[in-house]
C-alpha cells in the first residue's frame, strides 16, 4: 500500500499547487479577508479561532456556538506542561495522564468512557490530523507530536461541530497554528537548564524570501535524564520544522515540513504503600515515588527469543515510546469569483515503538517466592552482587516490545459561497488513507528486586530446576505481527446563517465511508530452551503460529445544530445539538470489536467579558452505546467487553482583573459519569476520570526600569478516581502547586523561570487495570506523577 499511498499523496500535493494559477485569473478580494487574525491575548471575545468553522478566516469566540479554549505560545509556556499532552491541563473538561514522560499519555474528554490512549482526542497541525485514527494500542496522537518555538498556538475544540469536519473526532480536536513568515524578518534563540541535568536549545526565525513569498524555520534539541532516575538519558532527541508560504491578493498557499527524531523513556505503575482504603499514600521501602523508578541499566538493553528457531530482538528501554516521524503538509486559502476554496492537507511517515516495563502483582519477598515452587532454593543476581537477602522485596514485570510503523495521507477540501446576505453554505469531502506495521511481543517478564534501578535475579531450586534465566521468569505472552490498511471518504455539508446582528445559526451533516482490510499473524510462542521440565518458560508447549484476515466495511451519518445569541456587547449564550460516532479501528477489530460507537452530546454555554473580566459556562451532556474495552491482564488474558455510557457536567473557564497588573485565571470541571448495560459494571463511575478538577491561576504584572515583571502560580485539584472498571482501585484526590516567573528586558531579552509540583505532592494518575482489584496487604500498583522540577531559560528575540 505505502508506493501507491505515496504516489496518491504526491499527485494531490500536485494538483493543489497548480490551483493559484487558476485562482489568480478570478476576481481577487481584499486580501485583509483571507486569513484571522492571530491573537496574543487568546482569553479575549474578540480571539478569532478557526478549529470548528466551516472557512479559513474562522469565527471570533463571541460569536462561536460551541466550547473552544485558546493559548498562544507564551500561555502553554507560562503552564509549566511536562508533555504535548500535559499542556491540554489549561482545558476544561479533558483530563490528561502524562505521568508516563513526555509520550505515552492517557486523555479524556467529558466522561467519554476508554480504557487508556486517547480514542476521542485528534491532534492537527495547521488543520490537519497527524494520524487519521485518533488512536491505536501503544499510539495516541499526543505522541506524534513536540511543541517547541516555531507555534503560534493552541486551540481546543470540544464536541460542538466536530463530528461534521476533518476526521469526525466526536471529543476534542487540538489543533496547534505555525507560526509562518511575515514582511519583518524575526526569530528567537532560547536556551534552558534545569533540575535533572536538563539541557534544551530551541530556535526560530522567519521572514521575506521576495515579493509575496516568505518562509520560517526552527526547531529544538533536547536531553534530560528526567525527573526519575534511570541511570540513562529518559529524553534525547530533537525536531526541525520548515514552512514556506506564497501570498497573493486572492488568498495564500502555505507548504510544511518537519521533521522529528525523540527517544522517551516511558514510566508505569509501581508499588506504593497504601492505607486507610487508598487514602493515603506514601512510598514502597527503598522505591522513591516521586524520583524512583524501576528501569535501570541491569535490563536497559536486552535480547528477547521471539522464534521457535531460535530467533531472537534486541532493544533499549532508553528507546522508550520515541518517534522518528516525517511530516509534510499544506494549507490553502483562496478566493475565486464567488466561490472560497479551502484545503488542508498532510503526508505522515514514520515509526513510534515501545520499549517498556509493565508491572504486575504487588512484591513478596524472595523467599515466599521462592517457597511458591515448593522445593527450596537460592536466588542471586543476574549480573553480579551476589546472593539476594531473603527479605529482599521482589516483583515480576514484562519487557513488553512493540514496533509501529505508520504512514498516512489526509485532504479536507471546502467550497463555499454567500447564498444571500449573512448565509454561507459550505461544501467539502474529506479524505483519508493510512496504514500501521505492527510486531507485538508482549510478557518478557522478570523476576526483579523492587527498588530504585531494579536488578534481575536468577534463581536455582534445590532439585536442580530453574525458575529463571538471566533473570527472565517467561517469554511473550502475546506476540503477533500485523499489517493494516484504512481507508475513510466523507462529504459533508455546512451552512452558517448571520439571521441579524444578535442571532448566528449554523448546521451540518456528514456521511461517511471507511473500508480496513489487514492480516493478522500469531507467532509461535516460545521455549526456551525446549525442556518442558524447566520454569522460566510459561508457555511449557510451543504453539503454532496462525493468520487471520480483517476485512470490513462501515459507513454512518452524523449531524450539528446550533445557535449563538448576543445579548449585548459584552455576553453571549449558545446552544448545540449534534450526533456522532466513532468507526472501529484496527485493534478494535482485532480484538473482534465490530461495532460503531454512537455518541449524541448537548450543550448549553454563556461567554461574557470586558477588560475586567472573562468568564466562558458549558453545560454538556453525552450519551454512549457500544463502547468497547480491553485490557491485557497480568495472567496474559486479553480482556475484553462492551457496552454503553452517560455523562454530564459543567465547564468553568474565566478570569478577573480586578486591579493594577493582578489577574486571576480559573478552569475547572464538574462531572458525573456513569457506565450502562455494561455487563456487572453498570452504574459504576466511568473509570480514571474525576468528577470534579479545577485551576486557579493568579499572576501579577509589574513594568519595573528594567523591564516588564510578571510573577504567576497555579494550584491544581484533581479529584478521586477509579483505576477499574469495577472501581476496586481507588486514586485519592491530590494537589499540585507550580510557580514561575518571566521578565522581558528590553526589545530582545527574556528571561524565565519556572517551577512544576514544586510542593512534591505524591499523586496517582493510574492504577493497575492488568491486575483486578484493590490493594494487596497494604501495596498498591499506580503510576505517580513527578515531583519538585525547576527550569531557567534564557531568550533573545529579534
Amino acid at each position: 500500500m505505502r508506493p501507491k499511498l505515496m504516489r496518491y499523496a504526491l499527485s494531490v500535493a500536485i494538483a493543489a499547487a497548480l490551483v493559484p494559477a487558476t485562482a489568480l485569473a478570478q476576481d481577487a478580494a481584499p486580501a485583509a479577508d483571507a486569513a484571522p487574525a492571530s491573537e496574543s491575548d487568546a482569553t479575549t471575545l474578540d480571539a478569532v479561532v478557526v478549529s470548528g468553522t466551516a472557512r479559513f478566516k474562522g469565527v471570533r469566540k463571541r460569536d462561536a456556538s460551541f466550547s473552544i479554549t485558546t493559548a498562544s505560545l507564551e500561555q502553554l509556556q507560562e503552564a509549566v506542561p511536562l508533555s504535548t499532552a500535559d499542556a491540554l491541563k489549561v482545558v476544561p473538561g479533558i483530563w490528561a495522564e502524562s505521568a508516563g514522560g513526555s509520550t505515552g499519555a492517557n486523555i479524556f474528554v467529558r466522561g467519554m468512557p476508554s480504557e487508556g490512549d486517547a480514542p476521542f482526542v485528534t491532534v492537527q497541525m495547521d488543520g490537519a490530523p497527524l494520524f487519521p485514527p485518533p488512536t491505536l494500542s501503544f499510539l495516541e496522537n499526543s505522541t506524534l507530536f513536540r511543541m517547541d518555538d516555531t507555534i503560534d498556538r493552541m486551540e481546543v475544540l470540544r464536541g460542538g461541530p466536530s463530528p461534521i469536519f476533518s476526521n469526525g473526532q466526536p471529543g476534542a480536536t487540538v489543533n496547534f497554528i505555525q507560526k509562518k513568515g511575515g514582511e519583518e524578518t524575526e526569530g528567537s534563540l532560547r536556551v534552558t537548564a534545569g533540575s535533572d541535568n536538563l539541557r534544551r536549545v530551541d530556535v526560530f526565525n522567519s521572514g521575506k524570501l521576495g515579493e509575496g513569498w516568505y518562509y520560517s524555520i526552527g526547531g529544538f534539541y533536547r536531553v534530560t535524564d528526567g525527573v526519575r532516575d534511570t541511570q540513562f538519558p529518559a529524553d534525547k532527541g530533537g525536531q526541525f520544522s520548515a514552512t514556506v508560504t506564497r501570498s497573493w491578493d486572492s488568498g495564500e498557499i502555505t507548504l510544511y515540513a518537519r521533521h522529528t527524531d525523540d527517544k522517551n523513556a516511558f514510566f508505569t505503575p509501581i508499588p506504593l504503600l497504601s492505607r486507610n482504603n487508598g487514602e493515603h499514600l506514601s512510598s514502597f521501602p527503598g522505591l522513591d515515588a516521586l524520583t524512583g523508578t524501576l528501569l535501570g541499566n541491569d535490563f536497559r538493553r536486552v535480547t528477547l527469543p521471539v522464534g521457535p528457531n531460535g530467533q531472537t530482538i534486541s532493544r533499549d528501554l532508553a528507546d522508550g515510546r520515541g518517534l522518528k516521524l516525517d511530516v509534510f503538509g499544506a494549507s490553502m486559502d483562496f478566493y475565486v469569483g464567488d466561490w472560497t476554496i479551502s484545503d488542508r492537507m498532510n503526508f505522515v511517515d514514520g515509526n513510534a515503538p515501545t520499549n517498556g516495563l509493565f508491572t504486575g502483582a504487588s512484591p513478596q519477598t524472595i523467599s515466599s517466592y521462592i517457597a511458591s515452587f515448593g522445593s527450596p532454593g537460592t536466588a542471586t543476581y543476574t549480573n553480579g552482587g551476589g546472593a539476594v537477602d531473603p527479605n529482599q522485596q521482589v516483583l515480576t514485570a514484562g519487557f513488553w516490545v512493540v514496533d509501529k510503523d505508520i504512514q498516512s495521507f489526509t485532504n479536507d477540501l471546502r467550497f463555499s459561497r454567500d447564498l444571500f446576505e449573512g448565509n454561507t453554505l459550505t461544501a467539502g469531502v474529506y479524505y483519508a488513507r493510512y496504514s500501521s506495521t505492527d510486531t507485538w511481543y508482549l510478557g518478557n517478564n522478570m523476576l526483579l528486586s523492587a527498588e530504585n534501578n531494579a536488578r534481575r535475579i536468577d534463581v536455582v531450586l534445590a532439585d536442580g530446576r530453574r525458575v529463571t534465566r538471566d533473570g527472565f521468569v517467561g517469554t511473550s505472552f502475546f506476540s503477533l505481527r500485523g499489517d493494516y490498511d484504512g481507508q475513510n471518504t466523507a462529504v459533508f455539508l455546512a451552512d452558517e446563517w448571520q439571521v441579524n446582528d444578535r442571532l448566528r445559526l449554523d448546521a451540518g451533516i456528514r456521511y461517511e465511508w471507511q473500508q480496513v482490510d489487514g492480516t493478522v499473524h500469531n507467532v509461535a510462542t516460545v521455549d526456551l530452551d525446549g525442556n518442558p521440565a524447566t520454569l522460566y518458560d510459561n508457555n511449557t508447549s510451543i504453539s503454532l503460529p496462525s493468520t487471520r484476515r480483517i476485512d470490513q466495511d462501515d459507513q454512518h451519518f452524523s449531524w450539528t445544530l446550533g445557535l449563538n445569541y448576543k445579548l449585548n456587547d459584552s455576553a453571549s449564550v449558545f446552544a448545540r445539538a449534534n450526533s456522532g460516532y466513532k468507526m472501529p479501528a484496527f485493534d478494535n477489530l482485532r480484538d473482534g470489536n465490530t461495532k460503531i460507537q454512537e455518541v449524541d452530546q448537548y450543550e448549553l454555554g454563556f461567554k461574557a467579558g470586558n477588560q475586567v473580566y472573562d468568564l466562558y459556562l458549558t453545560a454538556f451532556y453525552n450519551s454512549f452505546t457500544n463502547s468497547p474495552f480491553q485490557a491485557f491482564l497480568d495472567d496474559g488474558t486479553n480482556f475484553t467487553t462492551v457496552g454503553d455510557s452517560r455523562a454530564y457536567g459543567l465547564e468553568v473557564e474565566g478570569a478577573v482583573r480586578p486591579f493594577g497588573g493582578f489577574e486571576l485565571a480559573a478552569t475547572g470541571v464538574w462531572l458525573d459519569a456513569k457506565y450502562e448495560n455494561y455487563r456487572e459494571f453498570t452504574g459504576n463511575q466511568v473509570m480514571r476520570q474525576p468528577k470534579r478538577q479545577f485551576r486557579l491561576t493568579p499572576s501579577y504584572y509589574w513594568t519595573l526600569p528594567v523591564g516588564d515583571l510578571k510573577l504567576f502560580a497555579t494550584y491544581s485539584y484533581i479529584g478521586d478516581r477509579y483505576a477499574d472498571l469495577a472501581n476496586t482501585q481507588r486514586l485519592p484526590s491530590y494537589h499540585t502547586l507550580d510557580v514561575g516567573a518571566n521578565l522581558h528586558v528590553g526589545e530582545h531579552w527574556e528571561f524565565t523561570a519556572s517551577g512544576s509540583n514544586v510542593s512534591n505532592e505524591l499523586g496517582l494518575t493510574e492504577g493497575n487495570v492488568r491486575v483486578p482489584g484493590a490493594a494487596t496487604g497494604g501495596v498498591f500498583l499506580g503510576r505517580p506523577i513527578a515531583g519538585r522540577a525547576y527550569q531557567f531559560s534564557v531568550a533573545y528575540r529579534w
